[in-house]
């Protein structure tokens, strides 16, 4: 194989099993960058359809890894050690290359790769369904990957290849680690992106309606308006806001913002990102799915049940824009993929 440039290398075959949001983006754009694709799923799953109405031969998980040279995983993370010790181990080939898109599973040892695979990981840093579309218009959406297992030697080599073919080399590739990947991806989901910013529109709202304010006007106010701050963020970080708001904006952000997320909150973070590392939070959650999910649905349905979200209903029902998009992605396959919900009962990621 040729370390130097993973696109004259020799094309593994790959069986992609799972074909949720990232898994069919990963497999159509790997066959159309010229991989044997096989698609490994369960007979009868509500995904088997879509694959075969894409063009790809399905087989059975343990049929799909025993023929191929590189398996990726990319089925919800509490279902992959199941995979792994049921399926994959007894069934993939001698020196074959076991690739994940989040090292979780691997990292905090659910997982113990045979010694004989190489371990890899690549994590492109979008949905899936854009990572399909920046790889049709000739583009790429960014990957991170990381080697767990090396005996070939060629691990790296090989995570490269399967960036290449995702698109991912076209915009950026940057090495990292399994628990880097793991911890930093946890740590943002909990914090910042999903915990922290769902906790703050929230509290946020609550404030402004308990002090009088009309639901409505705080709905706009504090989870509306969010898009268009973090939009500036992803355009061009904190700078590209502070150009594009009001000199009134942009002082409250710099006396009040501190106020809101101060030093206590930082202290907080890194009680969260200490769990995450001793592996508190993957014991709790390890126990909770074996439990059937009682406090993740509770906890689930009260965010459902916030007030938030009834009046937020109600408005974007007048909201006509949003209306057309929602009919657009039922009109395209990709979109109408990313925006399908899971059937587990966590929305797959990989």
């Amino acid at each position: 194989m040729n370390a130097s440039n993973p696109s004259q290398a020799a094309k593994p075959t790959i069986a992609v099993i799972g074909y949720g949001s990232q898994g069919r983006a990963h497999a159509l754009n790997l066959r159309d960058s010229g991989f044997d694709v096989v698609v490994g799923l369960r007979p009868g799953g509500p995904t088997e359809v879509k694959a075969l109405t894409d063009g790809f031969t399905v087989k059975t998980p343990a049929e799909a890894a025993a023929n191929a040279d590189l398996v990726a995983v990319l089925t919800p993370d509490m279902v992959q050690k199941k995979l792994y010790n049921d399926v994959l181990a007894a069934n993939m080939k001698q020196g074959a290359c076991l690739m994940f898109a989040h090292g979780l599973n691997v990292h905090f040892g659910m997982i113990s790769p045979r010694a004989d695979l190489d371990v890899a990981l690549v994590a492109p840093k979008g949905p899936g369904a854009l990572v399909r579309r920046e790889y049709e218009i000739g583009r790429g959406v960014p990957c991170i990957y990381a080697v767990h297992q090396d005996p070939s030697g060629r691990a790296e080599e090989l995570a490269k290849l399967y960036a290449a073919g995702l698109g991912g080399a076209r915009a950026n590739l940057i090495k990292t680690t399994f628990k880097e990947e793991t911890e930093t991806d946890l740590f943002g989901e909990q914090a910042v992106l999903c915990g922290g910013a769902s906790a703050l529109v929230q509290a946020g709202f609550e404030v402004l309606v308990e002090a009088g304010y009309q639901p409505e006007i705080a709905y706009y106010e504090v989870l509306h308006e969010l898009k268009l701050i973090v939009d500036l963020f992803y355009e061009g970080g904190i700078t590209r806001m502070l150009e594009f708001v009001s000199e009134t904006a942009q002082y409250g952000d710099f006396v009040s913002g501190p106020r809101v997320i101060n030093a206590d909150t930082k202290a907080r973070m890194k009680d969260i990102l200490s769990e995450i590392q001793d592996g508190t939070f993957i014991q709790h959650w390890v126990a909770e799915y074996d439990a059937g999910l009682p406090n993740y649905r509770k906890f689930q349905q009260a965010d459902i049940d916030h007030p938030i979200e009834k009046v937020g209903k109600e408005l974007r029902a007048k909201m006509q824009w949003l209306q057309q998009n929602a009919a657009q992605a039922t009109a395209t396959p990709d979109a109408a993929q990313a925006a399908k919900p899971s059937t587990h009962p966590i929305a797959e990621t990989a």
